[in-house]
């Protein structure tokens, strides 16, 4: 069912596979990494879970978050994952999410992804808006998004109750339009 790809000259966006268990429970768990995230895994079984639930979902399941693989193109080391999910209640949008793995930062890998992804979710997937949510706190994700021309929409002051606080919540969003202007 999930045969899509998606590349850009170092990598490729793919259907997370069981073999990838190790790699993401390993940079998922660790706390740096899931500071900011709402999935942490704890054990390599709840992640090989996860990745066999995945078979079942297709890419673009209204409601749902679909997680693929960010892997190196020359030697295909998983180096991240990307979220998608449509809105039940809003199907021309989509929203979107990224980790990569900390020995990877800092290497425009991410930036390369997302832009990667807007462009399949506005030409390939026909959506009017992409967002994204994220604890302002991330200082890394607020320049990603910028850096890949997303623009502000909205900061919620401690809207979310997250990991035992009340924590402030961003929301990004491009629009098809401005995507394609730029």
């Amino acid at each position: 069912m999930n045969t899509f790809v998606i590349q850009t000259p170092r990598l490729r966006l793919v259907p997370l596979a069981a073999c990838d268990a190790r790699a993401l429970f390993d940079y998922r768990s660790d706390p740096e990494v899931s500071r900011f995230q709402s999935w942490e895994p704890r054990t390599l079984v709840e992640v090989s879970r996860f990745i066999e639930d995945l078979q079942s979902i297709a890419f673009d399941t209204p409601g749902t978050w679909y997680q693929c693989g960010i892997r190196l193109r020359d030697t295909d080391l998983l180096v991240g994952d990307m979220g998608v999910r449509f809105p039940e209640d809003h199907p021309h949008q989509a929203e979107i999410g990224i980790t990569i793995a900390p020995a990877w930062q800092g290497k425009g890998l991410a930036a390369e992804a997302v832009n990667a992804m807007l462009e399949h979710l506005f030409t390939t997937c026909d959506k009017h808006r992409v967002f994204a949510s994220v604890d302002p706190r991330n200082l890394a994700s607020l320049a990603l998004l910028k850096r890949v021309g997303m623009r502000q929409e909205a900061l919620h002051l401690q809207s979310l109750f997250f990991k035992g606080e009340w924590v402030d919540d961003a929301v990004f969003a491009l629009l098809q339009a401005e995507w394609k202007g730029r």
